[in-house]
């Protein structure tokens, strides 16, 4: 997957196109991320505890990772693999060159 929790997105198609947002969280099996204030949905509710009224509560739904674009020194860039030299793996921009984040 491109992007990871905690990076910051912007949605490049559906309706939410052109807003950013950071990642809240990754389903890798499902290649669907959750972006804070993305494809909010309204939901239904019964009271509970949390929500003692119950009623219609706005939440986020997943959105597909393919419809996203990460957003590195304000701009939108794809992101590539490299391996270092100790043999670790990082992300890279393919727009700048600059590695994205450490290696592990």
């Amino acid at each position: 997957m491109h992007v990871k929790k905690n990076d910051t997105v912007k949605v490049i198609a559906g309706k939410d196109r052109g807003k950013t947002g950071k990642i809240l969280k990754v389903f890798p099996k499902k290649e669907r991320v959750i972006i804070e204030g993305v494809n909010l949905v309204k939901r239904h509710t019964r009271p509970n505890q949390q929500n003692p009224q119950g009623g219609i509560v706005e939440k986020e739904a997943a959105i597909h990772v393919s419809n996203v674009m990460l957003i590195q020194d304000n701009q939108s860039t794809r992101t590539g693999k490299r391996i270092l030299a100790d043999g670790s793996r990082v992300r890279y921009s393919k727009k700048t060159g600059e590695q994205v984040d450490e290696g592990k």
